[in-house]
């Protein structure tokens, strides 16, 4: 209900845009599209990014919402929630989500399984853009420094933007949190379509 959920949203920001749905050709110069469109903070509950993750599997899409509370993270319709406070998508800062390990969608089940430079992508409706997974740690359920600007040292000014995926660890027990985390490496207004790789997945849905 979630992968179905996000992927309408989806189709509905690329019909939206008018966006292409192919993949860029192979060796094209990447283009640089300036600064990232930064959204506005959206109202609690609300929708406003869908989540790529092909680690996760080819069909895995999950809508982001604001917030974290049960509201959210047990909802049919995102099961990823937005730290409140934290960065938006593109943001200088932290971009900081939440999620289930294995209830309610399962939408971190395998987050252990990334491999360094895994892509993450997250679409708005601004545009698409693509993190790449760095590192992973476990932590005490009481480390909320892991959603600062800058994760783990509170009080620093950012001088990247990341992405930080929270969930809890082992699987079924919350006695501790898995956290990995992701820098911006691109990103690209929803009017020049998807990154390719995402492309190519929509394609192949037919979507």
């Amino acid at each position: 209900s979630q992968s179905s959920a996000a992927a309408s949203q989806s189709e509905q920001w690329l019909e939206q845009a008018h966006a292409p749905r192919q993949p860029v050709e192979v060796g094209a110069e990447p283009i640089d599209y300036g600064a990232p469109v930064v959204s506005a903070v959206p109202g609690t509950g609300e929708s406003f990014a869908v989540l790529f993750i092909p680690r996760f599997g080819e069909d895995y899409k999950r809508g982001v919402a604001e917030g974290v509370g049960i509201g959210v993270l047990n909802s049919s319709d995102s099961g990823i929630g937005h730290y409140p406070g934290t960065q938006m998508p593109g943001e200088l800062g932290n971009f900081a989500v939440a999620s289930h390990r294995s209830a309610n969608g399962g939408g971190m089940h395998v987050i252990n399984e990334f491999q360094l430079g895994d892509p993450i992508y997250v679409q708005t409706a601004d545009g698409w853009f693509t993190y790449r997974y760095r590192d992973l740690e476990y932590v005490q359920p009481s480390e909320v420094s892991v959603i600062a600007p800058v994760p783990r040292h509170d009080g620093v000014a950012p001088t990247q933007s990341v992405i930080t995926l929270t969930s809890c660890n082992p699987l079924y027990s919350t006695d501790e949190r898995i956290i990995a985390y992701g820098v911006l490496e691109s990103w690209q207004p929803a009017s020049a379509g998807p990154p390719s790789e995402v492309a190519a997945i929509i394609a192949t849905q037919g979507g």
